[in-house]
């Protein structure tokens, strides 16, 4: 025992001990047991070896508190070897404070990685835009505008070729184009309207239209009673019916 307790004492005596876990005793010396030629002072090693027990529950703890925040900030790096072990080192904390200011100094390299912060704020303004209530609406929507996308950018590309327009043509000027075709297409159906029933004035058309709906009602019962009446089914065989009748 006596050997252990100077082997204690030695190593706390040892330069590589914390300067202040070891605090030579300013009293008496008490209990020396020379062996050697050196005295072995036993008095404060009680205190001491306490006082490292408490470090070693106190590491365990900081252990723990530098694995929450290590998953904090890594949630994807789970994976922790010393989870398993009884006995926690400084050297195990160091890794996870070096892992962590490593991740840090990456992210601050690397500027355009964005934040929480600013993917929630697109998720919101995405919401707001195509009027989404919920997260899990956000996706469906995401697709719907995508095929809708889609189905534009087909429609535009065959415009321009239909149009004869250059690619870069926007969207614009794709309508005005469209227009002055519909334009054109009205001015030649009016023309044709015109040179059909021989008038260049609306008003007249519609006279005409009016005369027209006026005298064919009377008309077309007038040959369907002729043709009943002379027993024949083509109107091409009227005349001929009739002028056998003299």
């Amino acid at each position: 025992l006596l050997k252990v307790l100077s082997r204690i004492d030695s190593v706390l005596q040892s330069p590589r001990a914390p300067p202040l876990i070891f605090r030579p005793s300013k009293g008496p010396v008490q209990n020396d047991i020379k062996e050697n030629g050196q005295g072995c002072r036993f008095d404060h090693l009680p205190l001491t070896i306490e006082m490292w027990a408490d470090q070693l529950v106190a590491l365990k703890d900081l252990h723990r508190s530098l694995r929450k925040l290590s998953l904090e900030l890594l949630p994807w790096n789970t994976a922790d070897p010393q989870d398993k072990r009884e006995s926690i080192r400084v050297e195990d904390l160091q890794l996870i404070v070096d892992t962590i200011l490593e991740e840090l100094e990456n992210k601050e390299k690397n500027s355009q990685t964005p934040s929480v912060t600013t993917l929630s704020a697109i998720v919101s303004h995405f919401q707001k835009l195509f009027d989404v209530n919920s997260l899990n609406g956000v996706y469906p929507r995401m697709n719907e505008v995508y095929i809708k996308l889609g189905e534009m950018t087909n429609a535009m590309r065959n415009l321009h070729e239909l149009l004869e327009l250059d690619s870069s043509a926007p969207p614009t000027v794709v309508v005005n184009t469209v227009g002055k075709l519909c334009d054109i297409l009205n001015n030649n159906v009016a023309k044709q309207v015109q040179q059909l029933l021989g008038t260049q004035d609306i008003h007249s058309i519609i006279n005409k239209l009016e005369e027209h709906e006026c005298f064919f009602p009377p008309f077309q019962a007038l040959i369907q009673d002729l043709l009943c009446l002379l027993e024949i089914s083509n109107m091409d065989d009227i005349l001929p019916a009739v002028q056998s009748l003299k």
